[in-house]
């Protein structure tokens, strides 16, 4: 969900500079050694703007001519790199045609989920942290937690660390509330500048100080593709997940004997 969120908030510009080279898939951009290259190919390009995106794709082009010039496709790991790659697509491609099915979101929809994340949109901000990632046990947790909660700053915590022999890492970041942690959000949102707050990640721990923040709130009508978006993003997830779950099943699986016990 959160990756979501941020490709949509980060992207959209760039987004909306390649639509010109998604309503004409079969316009002729370029010609590399005779090899006509056509608009649909920049759908691929994750460069930021349409030109960029172009000699992005110019450039690809250059080295797969070499590669078959090598005779790289008869390779037994790049076929089977290839192959995979193809099941990719196709798997995508299945999965995005089952979704058109679904109804887009409604302007409800839309407005509620506005409403209901206001650290996103209403009351958005912009944080700037002092962050200590620990590789921990959940045994150290409650130990880490009663240390965070006594000590004056993030540089105590660390020197406690340090005197454990404890394993971690400092970070000093500025992010918007989009690429917070949507677990961290809610809490960071209410903490004061000079608060800290300790937060599970899949890592370890998370021990995060709030230096300062500052208001920069998205109104509804900015937000609302962007919304939308998102729950048309999420609804195709949902789809995917249900769709393997009713192919598994039907299907008739076997697992080689070795591989078998490793999916438990």
């Amino acid at each position: 969900m959160r990756a979501l969120i941020v490709i949509l908030l980060a992207t959209a510009a760039a987004g909306c500079e390649r639509a010109a080279a998604d309503r004409a898939p079969t316009q002729l951009v370029a010609r590399v050694n005779g090899v006509e290259i056509s608009a649909r190919e920049l759908r691929a390009s994750a460069a930021g703007s349409l030109a960029q995106a172009v000699e992005k794709v110019i450039d690809r082009e250059l080295l797969v001519q070499k590669a078959l010039q090598a005779g790289l496709e008869r390779d037994p790991q790049v076929a089977a790199d290839i192959d995979n790659a193809r099941r990719e697509v196709l798997a995508q491609a299945y999965v995005e045609r089952a979704a058109r099915e679904q109804a887009a979101p409604t302007r409800d929809e839309v407005r509620a989920f506005y409403a209901e994340n206001p650290a996103l949109f209403v009351e958005r901000r912009i944080y700037r942290t002092r962050e200590l990632v620990v590789s921990t046990n959940p045994e150290m947790m409650d130990v880490l937690r009663a240390q965070v909660a006594h000590a004056a700053d993030l540089d105590e915590v660390a020197a406690w660390l340090k005197s454990r022999n404890a394993r971690y890492s400092v970070a000093t970041q500025t992010q918007p509330a989009e690429e917070v942690p949507l677990a961290f959000l809610p809490q960071l949102a209410r903490m004061s500048p000079g608060e800290m707050a300790l937060f599970a990640t899949p890592r370890g721990v998370s021990v995060t100080q709030l230096i300062y923040s500052e208001s920069a709130p998205l109104a509804y009508e900015q937000a609302s593709p962007l919304i939308e978006n998102f729950l048309a993003g999420r609804k195709r997830l949902a789809v995917a997940q249900d769709e393997v779950k009713r192919l598994r099943e039907t299907a008739r699986i076997e697992y080689v004997a070795q591989f078998k016990q490793s999916t438990r």
